[in-house]
């Protein structure tokens, strides 16, 4: 069966530490823990942690494998981005970095523009776009119809 707008997502990605990026994704963003997993030490085994919020389509898959550790590899490209329709608050942004984001600035301008730009413990980049989904401008020379026909 094809997929279609409503399949659901899965974002999955090494952490180097669970308990950080928990409290990032839950207690600073304000996720819900999906499901949660303890592994062994055998190669393969690994503690598993998703996050969500229960009507979403999609949930962050969080995995640490302590006999065989991935190291994070995020670049300035790897996104998660949020469309709120509406500003980011300041005190939403103080929460997330009390419980290990950093703000950054993004070297994309455009998210500048339109959103904040928010470092997790592993260095995966969280957007908090002010814009609406799917009123977002695509970028210059991107292909229209991935826009709706913007």
């Amino acid at each position: 069966m094809p997929a279609d707008g409503q399949s659901h997502i899965r974002i999955a990605r090494p952490s180097r530490d669970l308990v950080a990026v928990e409290r990032f994704w839950s207690r600073g963003l304000g996720l819900s823990v999906v499901y949660r997993a303890e592994g062994g030490e055998q190669p393969g085994e690994h503690d598993l942690l998703m996050l969500g919020w229960p009507d979403a389509s999609w949930h962050l898959e969080l995995v640490h494998e302590a006999a065989r550790l991935v190291e994070p590899s995020p670049t300035d490209e790897d996104l998660l981005v949020i469309y709120l329709d509406g500003q980011v608050s300041e005190e939403l942004v103080a929460r997330l970095e009390g419980h290990g984001g950093k703000r950054v600035p993004s070297p994309n301008p455009y998210w500048n523009r339109w959103g904040v730009t928010i470092v997790d413990p592993d260095g995966y980049r969280l957007v908090l776009c002010t814009r609406a989904w799917p009123s977002a401008t695509p970028p210059p020379g991107a292909p229209t119809d991935v826009f709706g026909g913007m």
